[in-house]
């Protein structure tokens, strides 16, 4: 038996009345259009079918099905027929079940028929079907003579495609086109000639196939089989657990053989996925017991010397020591910490926790520093949270979507593919990126407008579209009038309204047609409903504050806030960059978005913990590692993030580690950080430990230990331990306490608990007495700062721009095969799509410079210069080249300059001028 079965059939509409028919003799209520297989299933009665599935389109193929309804004609299908007041419904007769044999015995007849020795033998829905329908004889020739001796596709690193085994039930091709929208499947043939096939008949690797699964969960025999399970056998139990990859926070079971994980199964009744997945978190987990995972502390005099293994005991106890050198020596100031985006909630909290009551100081950040940073601050200011706006779900509700400075079909495929499917029942997309994108033009989508903007300059192009809105007579009055601050509206309408923002007046800055301005705007402005899904391409900016508070002006302006379907959504970038900004994981803030010169928060914290706390802010990590080359900073614990490779400028990066006496990293792999590390402390991946990740639409979902921690020690109990050691009294038992001291502490998680989280699964915040439940939809009636505010959003040019050296701008991105910095996907199959990065440089750019596809080009900007190959692409436009940082030999990251946001030091990795050249020796 398979470890979970989905349920079957058409759900009903939202909202449906309630009808009331006769199954096999019961009595059943179901709402109207809900279909006769989901009826019956809802109410224990278990109907045969093998082309019906949860999340596909009703198929009617598979006649298994079959139904007999008084008073009709025939037997209808019970997946494609509705349910009625008054039916009376059979679905086990004497007829039924002659009819059901015999269908099941042409499928029989083509099948070979070698369960012993399959691999999904116990697992397989034609098995179960078949021993359900009651088949005990074929009456035709059997062992699969039409298919057999068809060549198997073993071409994806994942997966393997056995024809043989193939029913040719459609499954998998229509899932690949109603849930990931990719239509890289196909059925070739008629009748028993008839195939499935991937591409053009190049096979799943050459073919369209983005590796998402979903063709693999669908199909109903062995057809379609990860390549694990046929080797190591089918699994023996499940743990759900939340994906460790990106924002969209996808629930998984993982199904283990042991203490060994077999397989990742997307979890149906995952909030955030509903069944989907990517090949991120679906295949590529290899890495979490890969033989690189340092499985033992390290500690070194100095980073010249070679590491020498030793027990946890002493590696703590030599990092308080050191720490308490340190500060003894320099001040309470010279040391800090980087809590990890890829660890839990409650690893997180106790970080911050560490820092402000253990060191004494404010000097803790994280990730978000160098991605949404900008959000936080933005959002803030005009709508009063530091989050977005909407879940998921109501992109299902979006007539018009704005997608700027993102790249989600790559960077978030779950939500990418969600959103693909709004587009493909007639959603208009407009698309703000320098680059041209999956969504501009796919399969079945495409762009109604993609405005093609020069690189820097987000707030000019917005405040354009904000300009067509006021002039136009396309603002929502009674909206505004009611929710918004008069006087801020007041002058921002007057300094919008100003013609040096006319589309007309910023043409030449931005590169974008004046009119495709005016019809965009226009666009977004006379939707029912237009929603903004926006990314590190708004964020990652010398104004990317600016920006986001530009994009909430236009949201509040056409009255898109506060119902399904509109909203503010960044679409955040690692697992759990979200909660590590909720947990307090900034200099300047406390757990829950508090100002630590807050008296009163602060009091709160200083009552539970025991200690006092600096009302000052601390360091963020530019300024540490400012500090660091000064002298003045001289030992950070850094958990799981690997600044060598991640931050800008990394030269000075580099030189500001070693310039410290005591760089501690906590983290699964030997990074490019480590290489400056005096103590190397092995961290736990996501399936050996427990906790809480919380995704960009702020739902908190519930981490699973699956495998026992490979070094010994969870990370959450590395930090307490450290704690301890520098003599701050830390005594957790298990992190459902300290997410109880969270509830206590932080307003918008006053209401969640594991108990909680176990009943519901997952739940949004805020979640406290208002909202026992959660908060799906945030700023309903009103703004949570009460009435929504508009901010003067003026243009400042980028100080990167072209000029006679330096010709080009370089943007940089993601790759839907690898992610951030690398050091998870490198270390799996995911290399067969992408196994380095490259420089894509539009034909027009390369010709001018005599650069050729595959070339090697020198790439230098005015901080340092590397190396890529070329990619001749015309996804960039002229005077635009793009390329990805998920390989330390690429160097990427030592072009970006030290630019960064105005409000928040996020740095500016989205436009650096650079002069690009072939290199010497490269062909012609």
């Amino acid at each position: 038996m398979r470890l979970c079965d989905d349920d079957l059939g058409t759900p009903a509409r939202l909202g449906a009345a309630t009808v009331r028919l006769t199954i096999d003799g019961r009595t059943v209520e179901a709402p109207e259009g809900t279909s006769l297989l989901r009826a019956a299933a809802q109410a224990g009665i278990r109907i045969p079918r093998l082309c019906a599935s949860e999340r596909l389109e009703p198929f009617g193929s598979c006649r298994l099905c079959l139904v007999q309804i008084e008073g009709g004609r025939g037997y209808p299908a019970s997946c494609t027929t509705p349910v009625a007041e008054g039916m009376v419904v059979h679905t086990h007769t004497p007829r039924l079940t002659e009819l059901r044999r015999g269908v099941m015995e042409l499928y029989l007849s083509d099948h070979p028929l070698d369960c012993l020795t399959c691999s999904a033998n116990g697992d397989c829905e034609l098995q179960e079907m078949a021993a359900l329908v009651g088949v005990r004889r074929i009456r035709y020739p059997a062992g699969g003579q039409k298919h057999a001796g068809m060549p198997v596709d073993g071409s994806n690193p994942y997966f393997a495609f056995d024809a043989e085994k193939c029913i040719v039930c459609a499954r998998c091709v229509r899932a690949c086109d109603e849930i990931q929208g990719s239509f890289a499947l196909t059925v070739a043939g008629r009748g028993f000639a008839a195939a499935v096939t991937a591409g053009q008949g190049e096979g799943f690797l050459g073919s369209e196939c983005v590796s998402c699964g979903a063709c693999v969960q669908a199909c109903p025999t062995a057809a379609l089989m990860e390549k694990r399970v046929i080797e190591e056998g089918l699994p023996e139990r499940a743990v759900v657990t939340t994906c460790a990859y990106c924002g969209v926070g996808c629930s998984f079971r993982v199904e283990l053989k042991g203490e060994v994980p077999v397989r990742l199964v997307p979890d149906g009744r995952g909030r955030a996925n509903e069944g989907h997945s990517c090949v991120k978190g679906r295949f590529a987990f290899g890495y979490a017991t890969h033989p690189d995972r340092v499985r033992s502390p390290l500690v070194r005099g100095s980073i010249d010397e070679p590491w020498r293994e030793v027990g946890w005991d002493e590696a703590i106890a030599h990092v308080a020591a050191e720490f308490r050198r340190i500060q003894a020596r320099y001040g309470r100031e010279a040391i800090g910490a980087v809590a990890s985006s890829r660890c839990t909630n409650e690893e997180v909290y106790l970080v911050q926790k560490l820092v402000r009551a253990a060191f004494g100081n404010n000097n803790v950040d994280n990730c978000a520093r160098v991605c949404h940073s900008p959000t936080g601050y933005g959002l803030k200011r005009t709508f009063g949270e530091s989050a977005g706006t909407q879940d998921f779900a109501s992109v299902d509700h979006a007539d018009v979507i704005m997608v700027i400075g993102a790249n989600p079909t790559e960077a978030h495929p779950v939500f990418g593919a969600r959103l693909k499917r709004r587009l493909r029942q007639g959603a208009r997309l407009i698309v703000i990126d320098p680059r041209t994108t999956g969504l501009v033009h796919g399969p079945h989508v495409r762009a109604e407008y993609h405005l093609a903007l020069r690189p820097g300059t987000n707030v000019a192009l917005l405040n354009a579209m904000a300009h067509v809105i006021v002039t136009e007579g396309l603002v929502d009055e009674s909206f505004v009038a009611q929710r918004c601050e008069a006087d801020s509206f007041a002058r921002w309408r007057a300094f919008i309204a100003d013609p040096r923002h006319a589309p007309e007046a910023v043409e030449a800055e931005t590169g974008v047609a004046a009119e495709q301005v005016r019809a965009a705007a226009r666009r977004y402005a006379s939707a029912d409903n237009a929603a903004i899904y926006y990314g590190l391409g708004v964020t990652e900016h010398s104004q990317g504050a600016t920006t986001v508070m530009a994009i909430a002006n236009l949201a509040m302006a056409t009255g898109n806030i506060g119902r399904p379907g509109v909203g503010v959504n960044p679409l955040r970038g690692q697992n759990n960059v979200q909660g590590a900004c909720d947990m307090g994981a900034f200099p300047h803030e406390l757990p829950g978005y508090r100002h630590v010169s807050d008296p009163v928060a602060r009091a709160a914290f200083e009552a539970h913990w025991g200690v006092t706390i600096s009302p000052e802010p601390g360091l963020r990590l530019p300024h540490m590692l400012a500090e660091a080359r000064e002298g003045r900073f001289k030992g950070i614990y850094i958990q799981g993030e690997d600044l060598a490779q991640s931050e800008p400028d990394l030269e000075h990066v580099h030189a500001a580690l070693e310039a410290m006496e005591c760089v501690v990293v906590q983290d699964l792999f030997l990074n490019e950080t480590a290489r400056y590390a005096h103590v190397f402390l092995p961290g736990a991946s996501f399936l050996e430990k427990d906790g809480t990740f919380t995704n960009a639409e702020r739902r908190i979902s519930r981490v699973r230990r699956a495998i026992p921690p490979l070094a010994g020690l969870e990370d959450w109990e590395i930090t307490q331990r450290l704690a301890q050691a520098m003599e701050y009294p830390m005594a957790y038992s298990h992190l459902s306490e300290i997410m109880d001291e969270i509830a206590r502490l932080t307003p918008q998680f006053s209401g969640v608990s594991y108990t909680l989280l176990e009943r519901l699964g997952s739940v949004q915040w805020p979640c406290n007495e208002e909202a026992p439940h959660g908060t799906p939809l945030m700023h309903r009636e009103r703004f949570v700062r009460g009435e929504g505010s508009f901010v003067l959003t003026e243009y400042v040019p980028t100080s990167e721009r072209p000029d006679g050296r330096r010709e080009l701008l370089l943007t940089t991105g993601r790759v839907l095969a690898q992610y951030n910095v690398g050091t998870q996907t490198r270390r799996t199959a995911n290399g067969v799509w992408c196994s380095a990065d490259v420089l894509e440089i539009h034909p027009q750019d390369a010709e001018a410079r005599g650069i050729a596809e595959g070339d090697e080009v020198c790439i230098e900007s005015r901080m340092g210069q590397t190396r890529l190959r070329a990619k001749v692409s015309e996804r960039v436009r002229p005077g635009v080249v793009f390329t990805t940082f998920h390989f330390p030999a690429s160097k990427t990251n030592v072009l970006v300059t030290d630019g960064s946001d105005w409000a928040t030091n996020c740095p500016e990795y989205k436009v650096v001028a650079v002069r690009v050249e072939r290199a010497a020796g490269a062909s012609a």
